[in-house]
């Protein structure tokens, strides 16, 4: 038979687990003004509506709904790895200048023109020599 006191301690370590299975279930949640979309490589990114004025998000949103589709139950997923997200991300909340914002668009213009199987090389291509331009 188990003592009242093993039991208790099972009792709290099971609270805990269950404490930590609802923070998981909660943080898929997004907050009120935030979309959520996925890069290439699965990556998921919470963005504030107010980028969906930005033309570099317009862009990426185009050539994804050429290259994917409209998803009708799954997620919206764009062209490019997390790398490339991150980068235009941190552009983004900087307050990109229009030069930087014409050669981030020059460089998703150019993920068009490759074909569906040099897609990822060129954009991995791309995003590093975009990233060492500046």
């Amino acid at each position: 038979m188990v003592s009242t006191k093993i039991l208790i301690r099972m009792a709290r370590k099971w609270q805990k687990l269950a404490a930590i299975g609802r923070r998981r279930i909660t943080s898929s949640l997004v907050d009120k003004g935030h979309f959520v979309i996925y890069t290439i490589d699965q990556k998921r990114f919470v963005i504030p509506l107010a980028y969906l004025r930005n033309t570099i998000f317009v862009e990426l949103l185009k050539i994804s709904e050429e290259e994917f589709g409209l998803p009708s139950d799954g997620p919206i997923t764009l062209p490019c790895d997390s790398v490339a997200m991150n980068y235009i991300i941190s552009l983004l909340q900087r307050s990109l200048a229009k030069y930087l914002e014409k050669a981030v668009l020059n460089s998703v213009a150019s993920y068009r023109c490759s074909s569906n199987t040099s897609y990822c090389h060129q954009a991995h291509t791309d995003q590093q020599s975009l990233v060492y331009g500046f």
